[in-house]
């Protein structure tokens, strides 16, 4: 690869000035002063150096310029790109609380997540029954081939109790929304709630709980951390 294809545009040309000012046509005046002076005089090489030498600073200085505001242009917009590319995002919930937000004994804010499946199911039956407060009620009992189950069942909002019962909606803008109770929501939180559609039928179910150890094939019963 030769020089000229080398880095970007402005160091191709601060090669170019650099060569055009070391032409021998350039550096003439130098030579023939040099040329004319004594050879055994020390001082009037040195004069003659001395008077040649800020023409070529002054030809380097012309071109290092605008060199370095191209370079600043480029270290910055270097800098930019890999702002860019390292930026970090925050994901966007799934759902949000509308009613009764709860908090852990840690202090954190009890979430669930509501999948787009589950959403655009959620959506369908409150369209296909023509009732908006249509609602999902989750909740956690004890059972089932693991110690607890799960159960879900359709609700009005007008049924939901505003001080026992935590409301979240999907933020796709479907309007579905999810309750559950304290003791429910304190062994989901952090899950999410997703449709599935599998051979042994078309349900709703909890993905994701962190609280669970196992769980049973079928994802109606699990374990939790003791």
């Amino acid at each position: 690869m030769t020089s000229t294809q080398i880095g970007p545009p402005f160091l191709q040309l601060m090669r170019q000035e650099f060569r055009n000012a070391l032409r021998p046509n350039a550096c003439m005046r130098f030579r023939r002063s040099y040329s004319s002076a004594p050879s055994t005089s020390r001082d009037s090489r040195t004069r003659v150096e001395a008077t040649s030498t800020p023409i070529i600073r002054s030809q380097v200085l012309r071109t290092c310029l605008p060199v370095s505001a191209h370079r600043c242009s480029y270290r910055q917009l270097h800098q930019d790109s890999l702002s860019r590319h390292f930026a970090t995002t925050v994901p966007k919930p799934a759902a949000v609380v509308i009613v009764n937000p709860r908090i852990d004994e840690d202090g954190n804010e009890m979430l669930i997540d509501i999948t787009e499946r589950a959403a655009t199911r959620l959506r369908e039956i409150m369209t296909k029954d023509s009732n908006p407060s249509l609602a999902l009620r989750v909740m956690v009992e004890s059972g089932g081939c693991h110690g607890f189950q799960y159960l879900m069942s359709l609700t009005n909002m007008s049924a939901v109790s505003p001080q026992d019962d935590t409301v979240f909606e999907a933020t796709n803008g479907s309007g579905a929304k999810v309750v559950m109770d304290e003791p429910s929501l304190e062994l989901l939180k952090g899950s999410k709630v997703d449709f599935t559609m599998e051979l042994i039928g078309s349900q709703f179910k909890i993905v994701g709980n962190p609280a669970a150890t196992s769980s049973c094939g079928c994802g109606t019963s699990f374990d939790i951390k003791l």
